[in-house]
């Protein structure tokens, strides 16, 4: 019987964030809630997890307290046979410096290679949402040779330049890898679609680590996996592409097979929630054979009291509607809704207060956020931004943890 590969899984989530701000002021991107009960990083280490790779690293840095914490309490492995999922904070290993970026941040932890002799190492990012199976990356990989596969998902090309791309001519070989082009190069079968890179990587151990140690060396490079890692590695013709499309997951539908999504952007991660809320959704968060694990809080069920209900909606436990109406909207745990309040399109996470008769339209309301009774939010921008709310350019209004909202 041949051995099974081994195999390292290294997830990136050092991210800052910038683009969610305010969600991000006091969290981690990887650690921004998402869908009401999940957080970003659970969608990588869940499909990592079902592909049966249970050695996982998660890089952290920046504002990690509360990733840590959840990857600790909720990501508990079986050490009795050697799994784990563990949060890698910065070490400064190498010097009195912090993370340079994600190639550095795995340069800086090569100790984890040293110690897991694994063949193969799998490199993931932790904020985009959606369903793959990993391990099909992997055979693929290991089935082509090459030094590294890098993930691809086809995209339009009208909207590619929004993307880093994969330019290949024989739908295997990456001929270029180009961060965001005016001019995108199309796919062999389908002129009218790109490939974009999805920021997931299997390498081959020894060629991570020869291209770690390279770039290391180059006073002029970012420091990047996706911007100077692979492509040193296209130019000496070791680069291949995996099509996301021929990623088979169990349970998925025809709506939400080989959906992929980055929410980097506070109008991509409203826009994402709304494709979680109709009856039959683009993105379904109740597929058993491949579901997203989490952590809940020991909470009651949601309680709808006083006439108070739901239409296409997400309502997590703990929550009380009292007389209150949600509409495509999503509520994580513990919010409260009373009498005549209005929540449309809008994200509500945990321990969010709206009194009654308040009106939230097209928002988002980090934790404990407290709307006084009467009060609107997300009608009026000019009256959003004058009270300190942020207006995405979609005209989403963001509200960031505890922030404070007068009454009207």
């Amino acid at each position: 019987m041949a051995r099974r590969p081994r195999v390292l899984a290294i997830v990136l989530a050092g991210g800052e964030g910038k683009r969610l701000m305010p969600l991000t002021t006091d969290r981690a991107k990887p650690a921004v809630p998402f869908g009401g009960s999940y957080r970003l990083i659970d969608f990588v280490l869940s499909n990592l997890v079902h592909a049966g790779y249970l050695r996982i690293c998660v890089l952290t840095q920046y504002k990690s307290h509360s990733l840590d914490r959840h990857i600790s309490i909720t990501w508990r492995q079986s050490s009795l046979v050697g799994n784990y999922v563990t949060p890698v904070p910065a070490q400064q290993r190498l010097g009195k410096r912090w993370f340079q970026g994600s190639a550095d941040a795995i340069h800086q932890s090569l100790n984890l290679i040293h110690d897991d002799q694994p063949d193969y190492v799998v490199v993931f990012g932790a904020d985009h949402v959606y369903r793959m199976d990993p391990s099909q990356l992997v055979e693929a990989h290991i089935e082509s040779g090459a030094g590294v596969t890098v993930a691809g998902i086809r995209v339009a090309r009208e909207s590619a330049s929004s993307f880093g791309i994969i330019g290949t001519s024989d739908g295997t070989t990456i001929d270029a890898f180009l961060e965001k082009p005016a001019d995108p190069p199309p796919l062999p079968d389908d002129a009218g679609r790109s490939f974009a890179s999805m920021g997931n990587y299997v390498f081959s151990t020894s060629v991570l680590l020869d291209a770690l140690r390279a770039d290391a060396a180059d006073e002029n490079s970012g420091h990047d996996m996706g911007g100077d890692i692979v492509p040193m590695l296209v130019d000496s013709g070791a680069a291949c592409v995996y099509d996301f499309a021929d990623n088979d997951v169990p349970g998925t539908t025809e709506l939400d097979r080989h959906y992929w999504r980055d929410v980097g952007t506070l109008d991509a991660y409203h826009d994402a929630h709304m494709d979680l809320v109709s009856a039959h959704p683009v993105f379904d968060l109740h597929d058993r054979e491949w579901p997203i694990l989490t952590s809940h809080p020991q909470l009651p069920g949601a309680k709808f009291v006083e006439g108070g209900h739901a239409v296409d909606s997400i309502i997590a436990n703990g929550c009380v509607i009292a007389g209150g109406t949600a509409e495509r909207s999503v509520l994580s745990p513990g919010v409260t809704v009373r009498e005549g309040a209005y929540l449309q399109r809008s994200i509500v996470m945990d321990d969010a207060r709206i009194g009654a008769g308040a009106i939230v339209r097209n928002a988002i309301l980090d934790k404990g956020v407290h709307v006084p009774p009467g009060a609107v939010i997300g009608t009026d921008h000019e009256h959003d931004t004058a009270r300190g709310f942020t207006v995405s350019p979609a005209g989403t209004t963001v509200l960031g943890k505890g922030q404070y909202v007068p009454p009207p």
